[in-house]
């Protein structure tokens, strides 16, 4: 009788694991944003822009390293100009724009190359740091935290992949280059889970993952960073003062 028992509270038990499994299924990716600046989509735009530079990401999450941290601010630096909202200039490349004015300067190459002194300049900077870097947060694809028992074989590939949630996390600052003053701040969260692993259409498609960031493409993470780097853009464009949009 006691076996009986405790084979029939095993059975609901697992019937409740699947009809978890089922609800994971359906979830779709959410964003969040510590305020409500970014909470609506952008509308078209077509006005004066804002001249800004975006500093290397500070990479502080244990899971991410410097390559996760380049490839992001390329997607970040892209989705911006994307945005139409926004002149960016780079500083990662100024030490080779100097030399081709140094060489244009200096008689060995031919007339009309790029002239001295018109470098332009930033308005605002745009820092953020990777503050968490979660790539499978709640579970992986070999069972409930890879154990064994109950969350291996079928029922534990199942659970595996409907747990496969990932997130990330970004502390964005927007500061004045003139006054070194920080304007405004805010964390931005992109959270995904998703069994197939497949790319929403119509939303993110023809936008490529950026470097070091490759390893993540059809995975719930891809879809983090994406709605994390999509949600950042919207922050910033938002909350820079309107006094910056004069380009």
């Amino acid at each position: 009788m006691k076996q009986g028992i405790t084979f029939f509270v095993l059975i609901l038990l697992i019937i409740s694991l699947i009809g978890c499994a089922g609800l994971n299924f359906a979830k779709q990716p959410t964003a969040q944003v510590d305020n409500t600046a970014g909470a609506t989509p952008l509308p078209t735009y077509s006005g004066p822009k804002s001249r800004i530079a975006v500093a290397d990401f500070d990479v502080k999450a244990a899971k991410a390293g410097g390559e996760i941290g380049s490839g992001l601010r390329e997607m970040l630096v892209t989705a911006l100009l994307n945005s139409n909202r926004f002149s960016v200039v780079e500083r990662q490349a100024l030490s080779a724009v100097m030399q081709e004015q140094e060489l244009a300067v200096s008689g060995a190459a031919e007339e009309g190359g790029p002239e001295r002194g018109k470098i332009k300049t930033a308005d605002l900077i745009i820092t953020a740091a990777v503050t968490e870097f979660e790539p499978l947060a709640s579970g992986g694809r070999g069972g409930i935290g890879g154990g064994g028992g109950v969350g291996s074989g079928v029922l534990g590939g199942l659970l595996g992949a409907a747990l496969n949630k990932a997130h990330m996390a970004l502390d964005i600052r927007l500061v004045d280059a003139s006054t070194s003053e920080i304007l405004a701040a805010t964390r931005v969260q992109g959270q995904a889970s998703d069994v197939s692993g497949s790319i929403m259409a119509g939303f993110f498609d023809s936008w490529g993952l950026g470097g070091g960031l490759s390893g993540y493409s059809n995975t719930p993470m891809e879809k983090a960073i994406r709605i994390c780097i999509i949600e950042a853009v919207r922050y910033i464009s938002q909350t820079i003062p309107a006094s910056y949009y004069k380009y």
